[in-house]
């Protein structure tokens, strides 16, 4: 038996527009990296945002990550269906006493700076019109990522007792992810350069909860012309429906990866199961970048996301 786990890896959509190159880069990235070590790949279903949900995406999300040949493993997990479990995770943070009330509006955070300073920390507030927020004890004020090496945070951002359960009701984004990261026994977190900056407020969570913290490596991030990141909220356009495979070459020389040799003239199975065989973490850029207009294409952008900001 081996003394060390199993890969998992993951791929965690929220369904508020379709994927984009943007997202096929963490998906494939994601996948490429299970697969290469004979792991598994999860699919979950961030629906725990009702307004931001765009209705009939999480299931044409779905269809495109089958149509470019990412097929999962298990069911998918819909975050929708897993409010019981949130629900038990905050009675186990305030059993424990590593959790407060706080009706601090927004605007008197900002007057701070927007950093919380725990002004509610010991008020012993009841919970009408309150958020939730996490009692930090051993502040995470850095990590290592498998591509960009240490990261180290802001102090404030690290500090900062955040919001786990809004006083709207619905159930905050870091408390979320790490509930199910740890259900589905995820090892391995590969995803965006954009989601660098909650890592440390994660690794807090999962030592606050006593659980195995995941390895984590962030991607580069595809850009417009402009330099924003490629997203739903930038009207990025949709994955196209036709022929998978130049849109994953792109994807892979993206990413630094081998591309099959000849691969016009193979399927896309033999595209993925040859860039599973050669993918190598190493390879991958650190610096954001245009998607490539065709496979070879060399990166137009040289910026490199090195530090954790606000």
């Amino acid at each position: 038996m081996s003394a060390t786990l199993p890969c998992i890896g993951r791929f965690a959509p929220s369904p508020s527009g379709d994927l984009h190159f943007g997202s096929l880069i963490a998906a494939l990235g994601s996948y490429l990296s299970a697969r290469a070590q004979q792991g598994r790949w999860l699919v979950r279903i961030e629906d725990i945002d009702p307004p931001r949900e765009v209705a009939g995406a999480a299931t044409r999300i779905l269809r495109q990550l089958t149509h470019y040949g990412l097929h999962w493993d298990g069911d998918v997990l819909w975050q929708s269906q897993r409010h019981e479990a949130y629900r038990a995770a905050l009675s186990w943070l305030r059993e424990h006493r590593q959790s407060y009330f706080c009706t601090c509006p927004r605007s008197r955070i900002q007057q701070l700076g927007g950093f919380y300073d725990g002004h509610c920390r010991d008020l012993h507030l009841p919970p009408d019109g309150a958020a939730l927020r996490l009692r930090q004890h051993a502040p995470v004020y850095g990590f290592d990522d498998r591509l960009r090496g240490h990261l180290q945070a802001e102090p404030r951002l690290a500090q900062e007792d955040f919001i786990i359960h809004r006083r709207d009701g619905l159930f905050a984004y870091n408390l979320a992810v790490v509930v199910d990261d740890h259900f589905q026994g995820v090892t391995e977190i590969v995803r965006g350069a954009d989601l660098i900056e909650p890592t440390v407020r994660q690794i807090a969570l999962y030592q606050q909860f006593g659980w195995p913290v995941p390895a984590y490596l962030h991607l580069p991030l595809a850009i417009n012309p402009d330099g924003n990141k490629l997203s739903k909220q930038n009207h990025a356009p949709a994955l196209p429906d036709g022929d998978p495979r130049p849109v994953l070459v792109q994807a892979l020389s993206f990413l630094g990866q081998s591309v099959l040799p000849g691969w016009q003239d193979h399927g896309l199975e033999a595209l993925l199961d040859h860039a599973v065989t050669h993918w190598d973490s190493a390879l991958i850029p650190r610096h954001d970048a245009q998607q490539p207009d065709e496979a070879t294409t060399p990166f137009l952008n040289g910026s490199q996301q090195a530090m954790i900001s606000r």
